[in-house]
C-alpha cells in the first residue's frame, strides 16, 4: 500500500501545485489591476471600432486581409524553423526547396505590396 501511495505522491502534488499556480493566476488580476479606466484605455486600439460597442457590427474586410496575410507569413516562419534545424540533414535538395519557398512567398508578398494590400487608405 506504500508502494502505491508512493509513486502517485509526485503526480498529486504536481496537480495540487497546478491547481494552486492556476488559482493564483486567475485571482491575482483582481487584486493587482488598477480599477480606473481612462478614457485613452477604452479608446479603439488597432481594430479601428470601439472596444465596448455591438460584437454584432460589421468589421472591415481589411482587418481580414491583414489577418490572413498575417497567417501565410506565420506559417512562413513555422516552416523555416524545422529546416532550420534539419538543415545539415535535408542537402542541396531540401536548400533548394526553401530557397523556391521563399522565393514564391517574397513574389506575392511584392504583388500584394503592390496591388495596396497593405495600405490604410
Amino acid at each position: 500500500m506504500t508502494d502505491l501511495l508512493s509513486e502517485y505522491l509526485p503526480i498529486a502534488v504536481f496537480i495540487g501545485l497546478a491547481g494552486v499556480i492556476g488559482l493564483a493566476l486567475l485571482v491575482a488580476p483582481f487584486l493587482v489591476a488598477v480599477k480606473n479606466p481612462d478614457p485613452e484605455k477604452v479608446s479603439a486600439f488597432e481594430a479601428g471600432f470601439d472596444a465596448f460597442d455591438d460584437a454584432r457590427m460589421k468589421v472591415d474586410v481589411r482587418f481580414y486581409l491583414v489577418s490572413i496575410l498575417f497567417i501565410i507569413f506565420d506559417l512562413e516562419v513555422a516552416f523555416l524553423f524545422p529546416w532550420a534545424v534539419a538543415f545539415h540533414d535535408v542537402g542541396w535538395f531540401g536548400f533548394w526547396s526553401m530557397i523556391i519557398f521563399l522565393l514564391v512567398l517574397t513574389v506575392g508578398f511584392i504583388y500584394e505590396w503592390r496591388k495596396g494590400a497593405l495600405e490604410w487608405d
